[in-house]
């Protein structure tokens, strides 16, 4: 997993600095050297949601990486969407199906068996520093969709304002927006914990 992201970042910084990619590359593993400590947990914890701090980690390592450069909060933020959406574009038409094949399985018999296994994983903290969320499947919460996500710790957060980057943080929240879209749903929120809410409330309309 961690090599799959590596070469999206690899790819966008390529094109967006063909000349200072390398550096910007070396910069940013020794960035993540430190970071990623921060995160050793999320390999081994219950939680899956905790899974996704590894990529987050070499995410803020780019971003610190960036900002020794001098570039500005516009372009870092540019380049980290670009990355993003690389990384989990569907590279082929099976990718593309089972992308979009979680939504359609809404309200089935087996959904309902994986919503409740996920929710009793995801809504106890695996790490006292990773994620905790529950699982929405009130209808009339839920845009009559039968699924919704609210996370009430979020592990990004953490990791950011503890290195001193939390205004970065909302650049990860916008890319919700891009997996959603990939799996054919659109996704509302009223707050997010980036941006001072106690409460990220992810709902979802089949597009």
């Amino acid at each position: 997993m961690a090599a799959k992201y590596k070469k999206a970042f690899g790819r966008v910084l390529k094109q967006a600095f063909p000349k200072e990619y390398r550096t910007l590359l070396d910069e940013t593993e020794q960035h993540f050297a430190y970071i990623s400590k921060d995160v050793a947990f999320a390999a081994r914890s219950a939680n899956p949601m905790d899974r996704r701090l590894g990529f987050s980690a070499y995410f803020l390592s780019l971003i610190k990486a960036m900002e020794k450069s001098g570039e500005p909060y516009d372009a870092i933020r540019r380049v980290c969407l670009a990355v993003a959406t690389e990384y989990v574009r569907p590279k082929n038409r099976l990718q593309a199906f089972l992308k979009r094949l979680p939504p359609k399985l809404i309200g089935t018999r087996i959904g309902r068996l994986l919503t409740d296994a996920l929710h009793k994983k995801v809504s106890v903290k695996g790490h006292e520093d990773g994620f905790e969320a529950h699982i929405i499947t009130d209808k009339a919460e839920t845009y009559g969709l039968g699924y919704g996500v609210n996370i009430t710790a979020c592990g990004i957060c953490k990791l950011f304002d503890k290195h001193d980057s939390g205004k970065y943080t909302h650049i990860l929240c916008e890319v919700d927006k891009i997996t959603t879209s990939l799996a054919g749903l659109e996704m509302y929120r009223t707050g997010t914990i980036s941006g001072g809410a106690e409460v990220c409330d992810f709902r979802y309309r089949k597009k």
